[in-house]
């Protein structure tokens, strides 16, 4: 079956793609192209997914870089295929070509990064807690180590979850008042004492603030796509006892 990929055209001069669950090996509730090395789901089947990611990309799949996801505002820069465990971060940058970074996601924002003229790439993990703690601003940083132009990079959210629904209480709203009273404008009123928050346009707020050149969202919903995309929260909901992770990547 032929893959579904989304691309920006922000990202041109770049080998990029987010791609959707269609395509892949994987059935039950992983049906499509499940990349989570951390699912449930059998190993050989998302190996044989991957590979098909990479190959799309042109790469093999020894090249696809990725990093062990936790949350966090760590970044790694990368110079060469990796061997054994991927480290503990949530985004990678490289001015190496032909090393394909790689981010998995299923409901947080997965964002990729291009400096054309520099020749430096990266690809960023952006939850909430994440975003707050400065993952964006430190993987542009990263950039900038390597030889990018702030005012060059062009930054790309893919699918992710939208406002409508992503529900959260009181004490998350909370978080993210201490941080800045004018995040307020990130939050709609849900039901009761739920509110509505709206990850992906604190995401571009996030960038360009750290000074991108431009920002935009492909204005994909994983959560309300459920043909297309994995979603943590959808399954959560649906008392499913797991859920694929959609892979999205970019290569110099």
């Amino acid at each position: 079956m032929t893959l579904d990929v989304l691309r920006s055209p922000l990202l041109d001069g770049t080998t990029h793609g987010f791609f959707t669950r269609k395509g892949g090996a994987s059935s039950g509730v992983f049906a499509g192209l499940n990349c989570g090395v951390g699912s449930s789901d059998q190993i050989d089947i998302v190996t044989i997914n991957r590979a098909r990611a990479a190959a799309e990309l042109g790469v093999a799949p020894e090249a696809l870089c990725s990093v062990h996801q936790v949350h966090s505002a760590d970044v790694v820069t990368v110079t060469e295929p990796q061997t054994g465990e991927a480290p503990k971060a949530d985004a990678l940058v490289t001015n190496t070509p032909d090393l394909a970074l790689v981010i998995l996601t299923a409901d947080c924002q997965p964002v990729l990064f291009a400096d054309r003229e520099a020749g430096v790439i990266g690809a960023a993990h952006a939850g909430w807690r994440g975003a707050i703690d400065g993952i964006l601003e430190n993987t542009v940083d990263a950039m900038v180590a390597l030889g990018a132009t702030c005012s060059n990079i062009r930054a790309v959210i893919g699918p992710c979850i939208s406002q409508r629904a992503y529900e959260v209480g009181p004490e998350f709203l909370d978080d993210f008042l201490g941080a800045d009273p004018d995040n307020v404008r990130f939050f709609g009123n849900g039901e009761g004492d739920r509110y509505l928050f709206d990850l992906p346009s604190y995401g571009l707020h996030r960038l360009r603030e750290a000074g991108v050149g431009e920002a935009e969202w492909t204005r994909h919903c994983t959560y309300y796509d459920p043909d297309r995309f994995y979603s943590y929260r959808r399954s959560v909901h649906r008392k499913e006892a797991d859920y694929g992770r959609l892979l999205s990547a970019i290569r110099l």
